[in-house]
């Protein structure tokens, strides 16, 4: 079961270059992130044309998550639990049935946080919170598991091709960095780094100042996975290529693929 990540900055925008990096990689599962959709704005046709279910946790202009699945999905719940006030669609979930295995997929947009310190500094603070207490959840259910998407999070300076650029960002601040440590800590794999050590790999360049052209990129999209999960892994890439075609996402795919 191959299954992705990938912040689409706006899926109306890039619908051409999703879908064409659909037609070329044929994942399984697809967490989307950004899609700056409300649910009935959602293109659904030419995903379900490809034989994708679609579902989808949308907000008008900005946020928004879903999910494209060739597999059924069963039992789907939006928004993160732990704060009925908060507004914003930043989290997706389903069960994805697999020749051997079910697999919990969660797909979350975690807050940027900037301008830190501030008020969107700790709305991204308390959201992790919440996110430790749904991996503990997660961990306690036993089944395979993972929590994918676009986590505003640098974890390490290896991740950055300029870390001291960032020092101050929200981002890569030592508080953000703990936040994300303490969830892997809980029994966590994180995917990409599980198969590659080597430092150079990002999934985001800017649009501004040739970032692209320079390779002056950032590693910020990842997938946390379960034990059990973690057992079935055999492969993690990053599709850098996408980021060179026509009209790109800032972010590219993440994926990997499970014996599920």
């Amino acid at each position: 079961m191959k299954i992705a990540t990938f912040n689409v900055n706006g899926i109306k925008a890039r619908l051409n270059a999703v879908t064409d990096w659909l037609d070329e990689s044929q994942p399984d599962v697809v967490l989307c992130q950004e899609i700056k959709s409300v649910d009935q704005g959602f293109p659904r046709e030419p995903f379900e044309d490809r034989g994708y279910n679609v579902e989808t946790h949308g907000q008008k202009g900005f946020n928004g998550v879903a999910i494209l699945s060739k597999r059924p999905l069963e039992d789907v719940r939006r928004g993160l639990p732990g704060d009925d006030s908060d507004e914003q669609a930043r989290w997706i979930e389903a069960t994805v049935m697999g020749d051997h295995h079910a697999v919990r997929v969660c797909g979350l947009y975690l807050p940027n946080g900037n301008p830190a310190p501030g008020p969107k500094y700790d709305y991204k603070l308390a959201w992790m919170q919440r996110l430790e207490a749904r991996a503990r959840d997660l961990l306690a259910d036993e089944m395979p598991a993972l929590m994918a998407g676009d986590y505003n999070v640098i974890p390490q300076a290896e991740d950055a091709a300029r870390p001291e650029a960032w020092k101050d960002d929200a981002l890569y601040l030592p508080q953000t960095r703990a936040a994300f440590r303490r969830i892997l800590n809980l029994g966590f794999t994180e995917a990409f780094r599980a198969r590659t050590e080597a430092p150079g790999y990002y999934s985001f360049w800017d649009y501004q100042a040739g970032a692209w052209e320079k390779n002056n990129g950032i590693r910020i999209d990842h997938l946390l996975l379960t034990p059990a999960a973690a057992d079935l892994m055999t492969d993690c890439q990053i599709d850098a290529f996408a980021r060179g075609r026509e009209k790109p996402s800032d972010h590219v795919p993440v994926w990997i693929d499970l014996a599920a």
